[in-house]
This record gives C-alpha cells, sequence and structure tokens, in this order.
C-alpha cells in the first residue's frame, strides 16, 4: 500500500514505524522531539537568503555561436556559512536545446563573511539581446533537513552579434581589390574614375584609351590609365518586411542578408568608400551615418543585432523616401530584399527610377537552395510535380529580375553561402567599369 508524504519522511529518518495510519503531527512532535530540534537547529543554522549581496561582471556581447561567460560574485555578509544551490535564469535562447539545466545551475559555499564568484557560462542560438532573468538561491542547514528559498534580481544583458561567417572571403576580396587599386589600372574611363598615368599601348588595348597628344611627343603609342575614385558612398539598405522572415535553411533571409551587408561593407571600407546603413520596413529601424573607416563595422554589427523580421509589408514609398534622406548626393544603394514577383512588380518597380535617376543601385536577394534541387528532382509522379512547382518559380524569379535590369539596376541572385561573395564581385565590378 502507498505510504504518504509526511509518513515516508518518518520512516526514512527512522522516528517512527509505518503502517496503514498516518500519525498527527502533535504525536509525532511528542514522540520524536530530537528530530524536531534537530530541524529547528538546521533551519536556524541556514545562511539568510535576503542579505546575501550579489553582483554580475562579464562578457557584455558575443558573437552568435560563441560563448560568453557572465560571473556572478555573492557576498555572504552573516556569520553563518552559506551552503546553498543557485539557478541563474536566462532566456532559454542562451544555450543550445537541453543544456540549460546543468548550464544554469551551480552548488555554491560561501563562509561567513566571505565571497566568492561563479562562472554562467551562455552560448546563444539567436542573434539579439540575451537579458538575466531572477536568481533563486536555496540555502541548507548542516543537515539540509530545511532550506531558505529567495530571490535577487540581478540585471545583465549580453547582446549577441551576427555570426559574419563571411569574413573567410575577406583576404581574397581583399587581394582582387588590391590589384584593382593602382597595381592594375582600368583602362576604361568612367564616372567614378580618375587619371592615373600613362603607358605604352600593348595589343588588345582599347583604342579609346589613346592618348594622341602624349603619344605625338614621343616615338611610341601612349594610352591612359584610370583609378577607381575614392571616397565614394555606399548605403546599404536592409528590408526588414515580411519576405525577410522567410526561413532559409536554419535561419531567416534578414541573416544571410545581414552577412552579405557586413562582408561589403569591409572591403568597401578598406577600399576607402563611405559605407552606411538603413534597416527599413514601415519605419526605420536601424541607421547608421558618417562613421569613421575603422568604426563602420563594429557600428554595422551593434546595430543589425537586435534587427528582427517583421510581419508587415514593406512600405516601398517610405523606403525610398528614407534611402534618398539618407543619401542626397550620388551613391551606389545596395538593396537587399526579395526577388518575389508581387513585392516587386507592385511595391518596388512604381517608385524605382526615383532611386535610379539619382544613384547607382543593386539588388541582392537570397536565393532558396531548396528550390534549385526540387527542379532536379525526378522519379515518380509527386518528384515531377515537385519539379513543375520549382521551375515555374525559378521562371518567375529570372522575369523579376530582368525586370529591374531593364531599370540599370545590377541583380545579384545567390544562395546564402554565396550571397556575400557574390555581392562583393558586383561591388568590385562596379568600381572596376567606373561606375561609382
Amino acid at each position: 500500500m502507498a505510504l504518504t508524504g509526511r509518513a515516508a519522511l518518518l520512516a526514512a529518518l527512522g522516528s517512527l514505524p509505518v503502517g496503514l495510519w498516518e500519525p498527527s503531527w502533535t504525536g509525532i512532535l511528542a514522540v520524536n522531539a530530537p528530530l524536531a530540534i534537530a530541524c529547528a537547529c538546521d533551519f536556524a543554522l541556514a545562511a539568510p537568503v535576503r542579505r546575501l549581496r550579489l553582483t554580475r561582471s562579464g562578457d557584455t556581447s558575443v558573437r552568435l555561436g560563441e560563448t560568453a561567460d557572465v560571473t556572478l560574485t555573492v557576498s555572504n555578509p552573516s556569520r553563518r556559512p552559506l551552503r546553498a544551490d543557485l539557478r541563474d535564469a536566462w532566456p532559454p535562447s542562451s544555450w543550445p536545446p537541453g543544456t540549460e539545466v546543468t548550464a544554469s545551475r551551480h552548488h555554491l559555499t560561501v563562509p561567513a563573511g566571505e565571497r566568492r564568484r561563479i562562472t554562467t557560462r551562455l552560448r546563444p542560438t539567436r542573434r539579439g539581446d540575451r537579458q538575466a532573468d531572477r536568481m533563486t538561491i536555496r540555502s541548507y542547514g548542516p543537515l539540509r533537513l530545511f532550506t531558505r528559498q529567495g530571490i535577487h534580481k540581478v540585471p545583465w544583458t549580453v547582446r549577441v552579434l551576427p555570426p559574419f561567417t563571411s569574413r573567410k572571403h575577406l583576404p581574397s576580396k581583399l587581394a582582387r581589390l588590391r590589384e584593382l587599386d593602382g597595381r592594375t589600372s582600368v583602362l576604361q574611363r568612367g564616372e567614378g574614375t580618375e587619371f592615373d598615368s600613362l603607358r605604352e599601348y600593348v595589343p588588345g588595348d582599347d583604342t579609346r584609351s589613346i592618348d594622341w597628344r602624349a603619344t605625338a611627343r614621343q616615338s611610341t603609342v601612349a594610352v591612359r590609365t584610370w583609378r577607381p575614385e575614392r571616397d565614394r558612398h555606399i548605403l546599404l539598405v536592409l528590408d526588414t518586411g515580411r519576405t525577410s522572415a522567410g526561413r532559409v535553411g536554419d535561419a531567416p533571409r534578414l541573416d544571410a542578408s545581414m552577412d552579405a551587408a557586413l562582408l561589403l561593407a569591409a572591403l568597401a571600407s578598406r577600399a576607402g568608400d563611405r559605407v552606411d546603413l538603413l534597416a527599413y520596413d514601415r519605419r526605420v529601424r536601424a541607421l547608421v551615418q558618417g562613421r569613421t573607416a575603422g568604426d563602420v563595422l563594429p557600428s554595422l554589427v551593434n546595430a543589425m543585432a537586435p534587427l528582427e523580421p517583421e510581419l508587415i509589408e514593406t512600405d516601398a514609398r517610405g523606403l525610398t523616401a528614407a534611402a534618398l534622406r539618407t543619401a542626397p548626393r550620388r551613391s551606389l544603394i545596395v538593396l537587399l530584399t526579395t526577388l518575389d514577383a508581387a513585392p516587386v512588380e507592385e511595391g518596388l518597380l512604381p517608385v524605382l527610377p526615383r532611386l535610379t535617376q539619382r544613384h547607382t543601385v543593386l539588388v541582392a536577394s537570397v536565393a532558396d537552395p531548396h528550390i534549385a534541387r526540387m527542379a532536379t528532382s525526378r522519379g515518380d509522379a509527386e518528384s515531377v510535380y515537385d519539379a513543375a512547382a520549382a521551375a515555374q518559380a525559378q521562371s518567375e524569379r529570372h522575369r523579376t529580375a530582368e525586370q529591374l535590369r531593364r531599370h540599370g539596376v545590377t541583380v545579384v541572385d545567390a544562395i546564402p553561402d554565396e550571397l556575400a561573395p557574390a555581392l562583393a564581385d558586383a561591388y568590385l565590378s562596379l568600381k572596376t567599369a567606373g561606375r561609382l
């Protein structure tokens, strides 16, 4: 027959025999006065929880996928030693699934009048600000029969930054930039080039680059070379509307767009260009302007960290107006948005001439690799239908991209892993052609 909770406790303590009856607490205390005294002493010897002083220190930011250590200092001003279990509560996304219990719980012993430190190691799984919740402390007596429990609020915030996984491509893009800037000057003059030097004509050079006056003064044919100008303005525009919430793989499209924007910002700042950021859906979500080359990347990363997709339709007219306010002079506007037919045809295309008449516009979009895999599937009727649907989706996407190109827009459409290097290559190609 199952035992009651109190009878089972007393049986475990060996204080009285267990039968099919449940004794009253009065009888228990009368029979077992030593046990009552022991419990009272154990409770009295447990260190008080409310008098503890707690402070935090440690990391305030961490890249997504890395670890952050937050140190908690517990000071025990009482005359009794503290023997306690602590639960340092943080949002669930502060750790990978299944590891929260072991990572947030600690056992601590603090002698009277002393202090001890414990460290909670976070490994966040999402971007944004992670704020410490309540600190629950359970203080035990030496016999662990009774406990004192209390809650403390010890504020701390850890900002989880974008991982910037595309930084592995930066050395190769910088090498190409060095070839472009000074070592291999362009022969064609464009709006964004300045005169560099004269050199001797070699077969294959464009005859339009021949400097006839210089040729007349010497015995060989001379050609002009042009160097891409520095100090151009680049405005990165992140569309944070509903289409950026679509997941591609394990992350929303917005995360892939951020990664591509960071690589382009790092490359452009090394090239001597000025980089600003605008995040917009129906209002400005983030704005970074006027940063120096050394400060632009940390500023962009910090501004992107708390951004989340908003489940609302992006206001294309408002986005265009905000972009024109942010870039009053001729600039390269890089719009990271969708190539879905409806948002582009109904929202972006009607207002696109306002951007292209003053600025060079580049549209970058995240493609879904699953669509490409579906387009090649065969074998049964379901696979054939999947392939037909994927082919239709790809056709609509190509048609939308072609509409943008007819308006003079450069289009980059790539899967998440390839978007960042493809966008950087498009920027370098525009710089080589002197279109910035």
